[in-house]
């Protein structure tokens, strides 16, 4: 589906857990021992994991102008219950927000929001437009007016049902 480079930093975490997903075929990778294992999540975190997956799906389709494919829970009601705090490194004194406990899925991607935030690269993490992908991707054009996760096959698709409905 998605022949792009993972975002940068902490959002490559928040990406590839959107990407747990293809809607296209149903396959969910938190449903294998190993897709969880990806997170470090235990059988029983999988339900909480797939809430956080499509409350950042609909910021990402957001992100991209497009509206939620359903209505989840709101992104900000769940990172307002991950536990963060304030990380000086002595060396040279810069400060970031992060997990207060390194394991819990929630608080690693309240941290990845976090640092996208203070590098202005949040809202460059989009899903694509296609109702049949939703693909988490990051647009790194220069406007970053980025629509499909890839023009060689969504873009493409989306191009032809547009030719194909104004007919002859």
């Amino acid at each position: 589906m998605n022949e792009r480079s993972a975002a940068p930093g902490g959002l490559a975490l928040v990406e590839s857990l959107v990407n747990t997903l293809n809607i296209e075929t149903g396959a969910d990778s938190l449903d294998t021992v190993e897709g969880r294992g990806r997170f470090g999540l235990a059988e029983g975190e999988a339900e909480a994991a797939r809430e956080l997956r499509e409350s950042l799906r609909a910021v990402l389709l957001a992100h991209a102008g497009h509206p939620p494919h359903r209505t989840v829970t709101p992104l900000g009601e769940l990172l307002a219950r991950a536990s963060l705090h304030v990380a000086v490194d002595d060396r040279d004194g810069s400060a970031r927000l992060a997990p207060a406990d390194t394991g819990p899925l929630l608080s690693r991607v309240a941290a990845a929001v976090a640092e996208a935030l203070v590098a202005g690269t949040w809202t460059r993490l989009k899903a694509c437009e296609s109702t049949t992908c939703h693909w988490a991707y990051y647009d790194r054009s220069p406007a970053g007016r980025g629509r499909w996760c890839s023009m060689q096959v969504c873009g493409a698709r989306a191009k032809m049902r547009r030719y194909r409905a104004k007919g002859p």
